[in-house]
């Protein structure tokens, strides 16, 4: 359904990032609370955005355990203007692959939001010893098209004014 081509953008979502400005400063983060913005580009791209403790962006790549890239992938390598660090969304995806969206079948639109938790680890640069955790809110909505034969909803069918969200609030530190 929706619910899985929702978490093939997403992928391990919580993890797209954008290129920088020279203006950043390069010092490593204290830690603290940050707040996430991800634009998915493709469904193994996108840009994200931090703020907060770290106040940086850059881009994301969906991968597999082993790093190879991958739509569905549970993980997403950040990577941002001054380091970068790997996102586990494995709960995440579990949270978005067991919800239901909103279905009106008369119209065929649909809507679904999912919230789960993640995990950063394996920082680079001035990310070097993050740790720290996500929640990343996933919000999808569209519409299907309509057959003799109801909604389209399957995973490869087209979806017409779509609209993507997602945001996380969470906490990071450094060893």
């Amino acid at each position: 359904m929706r619910v899985g081509k929702l978490a093939i953008a997403v992928g391990a979502t919580a993890c797209v990032l954008g290129a920088g400005s020279a203006a950043l400063a390069a010092s490593t983060p204290k830690g603290g609370k940050i707040r996430v913005f991800v634009t998915n580009t493709s469904s193994t791209k996108g840009k994200i955005l931090i703020t907060g403790a770290i106040g940086d962006y850059g881009t994301t790549v969906s991968q597999d355990a082993n790093g190879k890239v991958d739509p569905n992938g549970d993980f997403e390598k950040v990577t941002l203007k001054h380091g970068g660090f790997i996102v586990n969304a494995t709960g995440l995806n579990k949270k978005l692959n067991s919800g239901k969206p909103t279905i009106n079948t008369t119209n065929c639109s649909f809507a679904f939001t999912g919230t789960g938790p993640t995990t950063i680890g394996d920082g680079t640069g001035a990310y070097a010893g993050i740790s720290g955790t996500v929640a990343i809110t996933v919000t999808f909505a569209g519409i299907a098209p309509k057959t003799a034969k109801g909604c389209n909803l399957a995973n490869n069918a087209p979806t017409f004014g779509a609209y993507e969200s997602i945001t996380g609030t969470g906490s990071v530190s450094f060893k």
